[in-house]
C-alpha cells in the first residue's frame, strides 16, 4: 500500500483543482440572458462545488490527522487555522447564489437579468455584480493606459 501521507495529499489536490474546475464553469454558465435549461445545469453543477468542498474539509482533517506531521503540528499552526476560516467564509459567501439557483431551479422559469446581478455571482466572464470589482476592474483599466 502506498503511503497514506501521499495518498491523501495527492486525493486533497485533485479535490482543490476539481473544485476549481467546477467554479470556472459556473463563472462560464451564468450570464445575463440564463435560460431554464442553463439554471438546471447550474444548479447541479452547484451541487458538485458543495461535494467537492465537503470532501476537501474531510480529507484535509485526514491529512491533518493522520498524515506525517500529525495533529499536535496543526492544532497550533495559525496558518493552518487561517486557511480553515478562510474556506469557511468563502462557503459562507458562496450560500446566496447557491439559494439563488435552486429557487430558479424550482420556479422554473429563467432568471432575469437583474437577479443574476443581485445574486452576486459573475456575468458571462465579467465581475460585474459588485462595485469593488468594477472599480478594481476600472483601476486596472487605467494602470494599462498609463
Amino acid at each position: 500500500m502506498p503511503n497514506l501521507d501521499l495518498v491523501l495529499a495527492i486525493l486533497h489536490h485533485l479535490l482543490v483543482f476539481a473544485l476549481f474546475g467546477v467554479l470556472f464553469a459556473e463563472f462560464i454558465i451564468v450570464r445575463r440572458g440564463l435560460d431554464a435549461a442553463a439554471v438546471v445545469r447550474v444548479a447541479a453543477i452547484d451541487l458538485w462545488y458543495g461535494v467537492f468542498a465537503g470532501f476537501i474539509v474531510v480529507v484535509g482533517f485526514a491529512r491533518a490527522i493522520f498524515a506525517a506531521k500529525g495533529w499536535i503540528y496543526y492544532e497550533h499552526n495559525a496558518f493552518f487555522w487561517a486557511k480553515i476560516v478562510t474556506f469557511g467564509l468563502i462557503g459562507l459567501l458562496s450560500v446566496r447564489p447557491t439559494l439563488a439557483f435552486l429557487r430558479w431551479r424550482r420556479d422554473g422559469a429563467s432568471p432575469t437579468d437583474e437577479a443574476v446581478t443581485a445574486c452576486g455571482v459573475t456575468c458571462g466572464g465579467k465581475c460585474c455584480c459588485s462595485r469593488s470589482c468594477r472599480h478594481l476592474r476600472q483601476q486596472w483599466r487605467a494602470a494599462m493606459a498609463d
